[in-house]
């Protein structure tokens, strides 16, 4: 079973799994993800930044942050960051997990519409937010020009709210 924890950005556990997102961003697409990401960014309550563990070894993390209007974006909108699971836990729907409760909170934390961006070298994320409901949506952030970036939205669901995602528990 996965115990998801609200942890900080800059904690060590969640550098750790950061650090490793960031090394397969380096092994496919040549570089780190160069996006500006202040940790502040994901304390409440304009973000929240979980890790997943199992057996008590952090082995998953993702967050969101409150994002204004701009370009595509819009007031009200929460941003996906940092969505990885572990190479050794793939496959038990822990990715599915964490991005249930990032859905849940940014929803109850009164977020209207969940976006992101992902890239083409990452086919199991586009597998994942397509069969979660996301949409394609048109460009924002650091890679509006990258023809290796794409752009998802869905609604934040006020039935997320009471929701509980099997396979994960909250504190």
């Amino acid at each position: 079973m996965l115990e998801l924890r609200p942890t900080p950005f800059d904690h060590p556990d969640a550098v750790r799994l950061i650090a490793e997102i960031q090394q397969v961003y380096v092994e496919r697409y040549g570089g780190e993800d160069a996006t500006l990401v202040d940790p502040r960014e994901f304390d409440a309550p304009g973000g929240l930044f979980l890790v997943g563990y199992a057996g008590g070894e952090p082995v998953a993390c993702g967050g969101w942050r409150a994002r204004h209007a701009g370009g595509a974006l819009r007031d009200g909108d929460a941003e996906i960051k940092r969505m990885y699971v572990a190479p050794a836990h793939r496959g038990r729907g822990y990715a599915r997990a964490v991005l249930a409760e990032l859905e849940r909170t940014a929803a109850a934390a009164g977020l209207r519409r969940i976006v992101l961006e992902t890239g083409t070298e990452q086919p199991e994320a586009i597998a994942l937010y397509t069969s979660a409901g996301y949409v394609p949506m048109p460009p924002f952030g650091s890679y509006t020009g990258s023809p290796m970036s794409r752009y998802f939205s869905k609604p934040a669901s006020p039935m997320a709210v009471s929701r509980r995602t099997p396979g994960s528990s909250r504190p």
